[in-house]
C-alpha cells in the first residue's frame, strides 16, 4: 500500500535524512530564542551565525532565499524565517517548535513588564527609566536603518527606491501596502525585463557543505491539495476566536475590537514593527483611545529591550486597551487577556503564511524575477524605517507636535519651544555610543534607562 503524502511527512520528520534528531533542534532554537535581542537585523545575525556558520544546517545561499520570501510576507520576517527554517528540517512540526520558541521570551517578558508599567509606571524611579528608554530608541531605530540600508542599497536603483517610498510615506501619507506593492512590481518588471540593477542572485547557488544540501523534508513539494490542508488549522486558529468574540460579545467590545484590529495589522504588517508602529500608535490613540501619545515609545522601548521580535509591541497595545476598558473583569485580569489576544492574532497568521507558502517558494528557487521582487521590497523597507525614525524623533524629543495640512501634504511639526533637553543629551549620547564607539544595542539601552532614573531622583525630570 502507498505511503500518503501526510504519512510521508510524519516519516520524514521523525527520520530527517540530514541527521539532526528534533531534540537537538529543540536545544538549538531555544538558543536562538534567548540571543534573539537587537531587533531584526540583530535576530538575523544570531540565526545566521548559529544556523548557517556554526551549524551548517543550510546553506548561506538557502538561508538568504529564506530570508527573502519572509521580508516580503506582512509580520516579524525573523519569527517567519525561524519557523521556515524549522520547517524545512523537521517539517510542520519543526517550524511550530522554531516559531514558537521565538516568541515564548518575548511574551512572558513583556507582559511581566506591562504589569510593572500600569502598576509603577507613571511615578518614581520606573517613570525616569522609561524616560531613559524612549531618547535610548531612537538610536537604535536609526541604526536599523543603516544597517538594513547597507545590505539592501547597492545601486542607485535601490536608493531611488527607498527614497520614493520615505517621500510617499513621509509627505503624502501613502497606504503602506501601496508602497510595498508598488515596489515589488517595480522589482519583479525590471528583474524580469533585464534591468541589471533590479536583477539579483536567486539564492540556488551551491549547498552541498550543509546537512540540508539542495533538497528539503517531503513537505517541500507544492500542490493544492497540500495547500488546503496546510491552511485550514492555521486559517481555524486565527479566524475563529475572533469569529466567537464577535457573536459573544458584540463589535463594540474592546476584546472584539483588539482581536479585529489585530487580525487587519497581520495582513499588512510588512516589515516588521518598524514599519507599522506609526500607524497603530496613530489608530490607538486616536482611533480607539487606547494609548496615550507617548505610551507607544514607551512599549517599544519594552520590546527593545526583551528578547524577541519587535512586533511583540503590539501585545502590550492590546495589554493597555482592555486596561483601560476592563467590562465587569478586574482591570489586570483584563489587560493581561487583552494582551495575549493581540499576541495571538498577530502570530497565527504568521505560521499559516508559512506553512501555506513555503512549499511553492521552495519550488521557485531560481526564479530571477522573484527575487527582484523581494529584494526591491527590502529597499522599500529601508524608506519606511527612516520615516519611523524621523517619527520618534518628533514625538521623543518635544513635548507639543503640530500638524500642518495642504490639499496634498500632512506634516507633523515640533514647536521649537516644546524642546526636551535632556531627553535631547541622552539620544545623542545613545547615537555616539551605538555609531562612534560600537557600543552593543542592550548596554546603551541600559545605560540611558539608568541615566534617566537617575535624573528623576535629582529631580531634573518631572
Amino acid at each position: 500500500m502507498t505511503a500518503g503524502p501526510a504519512m510521508t511527512e510524519r516519516a520524514a520528520e521523525a527520520s530527517p535524512a540530514h541527521g539532526v534528531p528534533l531534540r537537538d533542534a529543540v536545544r538549538v532554537w531555544l538558543r536562538v530564542a534567548a540571543l534573539s535581542f537587537g531587533g531584526p537585523a540583530g535576530q538575523i545575525a544570531v540565526m545566521h551565525r548559529i544556523l548557517v556558520d556554526e551549524k551548517r544546517w543550510v546553506s548561506d545561499a538557502r538561508f538568504l532565499h529564506a530570508l527573502n520570501f519572509c521580508m516580503l510576507l506582512p509580520g516579524p520576517e525573523a519569527q517567519q524565517l525561524a519557523t521556515y527554517i524549522g520547517w524545512l528540517m523537521h517539517g510542520t512540526l519543526g517550524g511550530v517548535i522554531a516559531g514558537g520558541l521565538f516568541i515564548l521570551p518575548g511574551i512572558v517578558a513583556i507582559m511581566a513588564l506591562s504589569w510593572v508599567y500600569v502598576l509603577f509606571g507613571s511615578v518614581g524611579v520606573v517613570a525616569g527609566l522609561f524616560y531613559g528608554l524612549k531618547a535610548a530608541v531612537l538610536a537604535v531605530v536609526l541604526h536599523a536603518v543603516v544597517r538594513i540600508g547597507k545590505r539592501a542599497l547597492r545601486n542607485r536603483t535601490m536608493v531611488g527606491i527607498a527614497g520614493a517610498a520615505f517621500l510617499a510615506l513621509f509627505l503624502f501619507h501613502a497606504p503602506f501596502p501601496l508602497v510595498i506593492a508598488t515596489a515589488a512590481a517595480i522589482g519583479y518588471v525590471g528583474a524580469r525585463a533585464g534591468f541589471a540593477s533590479l536583477e539579483v542572485g536567486t539564492g540556488h547557488g551551491t549547498a552541498d557543505d550543509s546537512l540540508l544540501g539542495t533538497v528539503g523534508v517531503a513537505a517541500a513539494r507544492p500542490s493544492l491539495g497540500r495547500a488546503v490542508r496546510s491552511a485550514a488549522p492555521w486559517l481555524a486558529l486565527w479566524l475563529v476566536p475572533v469569529a466567537l468574540l464577535t457573536l459573544l460579545l458584540g463589535r463594540a467590545n474592546v476584546f472584539t475590537e483588539i482581536a479585529i484590529f489585530f487580525s487587519k495589522m497581520a495582513m499588512v504588517t510588512f516589515g516588521g514593527a518598524y514599519a507599522v508602529l506609526a500607524y497603530v500608535a496613530q489608530q490607538a490613540v486616536e482611533g480607539f483611545g487606547w494609548l496615550r501619545p507617548g505610551e507607544m515609545l514607551d512599549g517599544l522601548g519594552m520590546a527593545e529591550t526583551t528578547p524577541g521580535p519587535l512586533i511583540m509591541v503590539l501585545q502590550f497595545v492590546g495589554f493597555m486597551a482592555a486596561f483601560r476598558d476592563p467590562g465587569s473583569l478586574p482591570p489586570l485580569l483584563a489587560a493581561t487577556l487583552g494582551g495575549l489576544l493581540a499576541t495571538w492574532v498577530t502570530f497565527m497568521p504568521c505560521f499559516l503564511w508559512i506553512f501555506l507558502g513555503a512549499p511553492f517558494v521552495e519550488a521557485m528557487r531560481g526564479n530571477r524575477p522573484l527575487a527582484g521582487a523581494l529584494s526591491a521590497i527590502t529597499a522599500a523597507v529601508v524608506g519606511v524605517i527612516l520615516n519611523l525614525a524621523i517619527w520618534f524623533a518628533i514625538h521623543t524629543l518635544f513635548r507639543e507636535v503640530r500638524t500642518v495640512q495642504s490639499a496634498w501634504l500632512s506634516l507633523d511639526v515640533p514647536v521649537p519651544a516644546s524642546v526636551e533637553p535632556w531627553a535631547l543629551v541622552l539620544a545623542a549620547a545613545a547615537i555616539a555610543a551605538m555609531f562612534r564607539f560600537k557600543v552593543g544595542m542592550v548596554p546603551t539601552l541600559a545605560v540611558c534607562s539608568a541615566a534617566g532614573a537617575a535624573l528623576h531622583i535629582m529631580g531634573a525630570i518631572g
